[in-house]
């Protein structure tokens, strides 16, 4: 299993566990997180970000499929979707960029609906 995997692999059990202590390990003070909402540097910046994301998706309620999961050379790539007592993520990507052991730089993007 290439590095690029594996740090993806744990990224995705750790968020799906909504493990704050483990997807902050993927990242260092150096990342940095594009997403349609802001951008996110370093890892306070970031953990605020996840701690959004933990208490959205804490909900027995909520559910999240990964669609598409790719690898290619230092990139990942996964399309998913989503649903929460707050949204709909009808459509959503993130792409990684992963050179070594951590998460250097990620995108999100995604159609999301608020629930009336």
């Amino acid at each position: 299993m290439s590095t690029t995997e594996s740090v993806l692999d744990h990224h995705l059990e750790t968020f799906g566990e909504q493990d704050i202590e483990g997807t902050m390990e993927d990242y260092t003070d150096e990342s940095v997180v594009v997403t349609n909402m802001g951008t996110f540097r370093g890892l306070r910046e970031i953990e605020g970000l996840f701690e959004d994301l933990f208490s959205e998706f804490s909900s027995g309620e909520s559910s999240m499929t990964i669609d598409e999961q790719l690898v290619e050379d230092e990139f990942g790539y996964i399309v998913w979707n989503a649903e929460t007592p707050e949204n709909v993520y009808e459509f959503a990507t993130d792409t990684f960029y992963i050179p070594d052991d951590t998460i250097e730089f990620q995108t999100f993007a995604g159609k999301l609906s608020p629930k009336e």
